[in-house]
């Protein structure tokens, strides 16, 4: 499945994060801001990977600013704007 429109989802607060996601044409492009990223980039990329596989999303990119988010908190916020992109979340 591809995403039709964009989406955003989460904030720049400390210990989350904020990820914006728009229509891709080649795959899952990830773009990554993060103050861990030397320590934690490969670990943030792969959960976010691991969340659009799960969600059946072939064509997006993904733009995701990190202020120290939990791996929990980065799969909730990527599946939140996935869905609101693919108009299956109203919040």
């Amino acid at each position: 499945m591809t995403i039709k429109r964009s989406a955003i989802a989460g904030t720049l607060e400390s210990s989350d994060l904020l990820v914006e996601v728009f229509p891709g044409e080649r795959g899952v492009e990830i773009e990554l801001e993060s103050a861990v990223i030397v320590q934690f980039g490969d670990s943030i990329r792969q959960t976010i990977l691991e969340t659009t596989k799960g969600l059946d999303i072939e064509d997006v990119r993904i733009h995701v600013v990190d202020r120290g988010a939990l791996d929990c908190t980065i799969r909730a916020r990527v599946e939140t704007a996935l869905l609101r992109a693919k108009g299956e979340c109203a919040i």
